[in-house]
């Protein structure tokens, strides 16, 4: 198991993360309409260090120290940038910016994994 953790690196946790967080942009977007729902996204950076701390490296241990609340899964609640009036911090056109991106991220990282997954298929054959 180790050596396939090699082999694909962070990338398959970075899809795993990258799923997550196109799920809770669509519990945002379906909840558009909801009175009083609090609009969350995942801080890809901070969850993915924790998963694997040399993931990420810096130059010093306080560079990226972030404090946020935030829950165990990283999921933490988006400031609006124009307040509703039923409570709602849900706005479709930053959910769905975000989650088009978040979409592309998510097939980047799916390509790479391909990719080297198809190396390592010709590496076994001997091609």
């Amino acid at each position: 198991m180790n050596m396939i953790d090699d082999a694909l690196g962070v990338h398959a946790q970075a899809l795993g993360l990258r799923s997550r967080r196109m799920e809770v942009l669509a519990r945002n977007i379906a909840n558009a309409d909801t009175p009083h729902f609090k609009a969350k996204d995942i801080d890809f950076r901070s969850v993915l260090k924790q998963t694997r701390e040399d993931a990420l490296n810096s130059t010093h241990n306080l560079h990226m120290n972030m404090p946020m609340e935030e829950s165990i899964l990283g999921e933490k609640y988006r400031m609006p940038f124009n307040a509703s009036f039923d409570g709602n911090t849900v706005e479709m056109n930053v959910e769905q910016a975000k989650f088009g991106q978040v979409a592309a991220d998510y097939q980047t990282t799916l390509n790479i994994l391909e990719n080297r997954v198809s190396g390592i298929r010709r590496a076994l054959r001997g091609d």
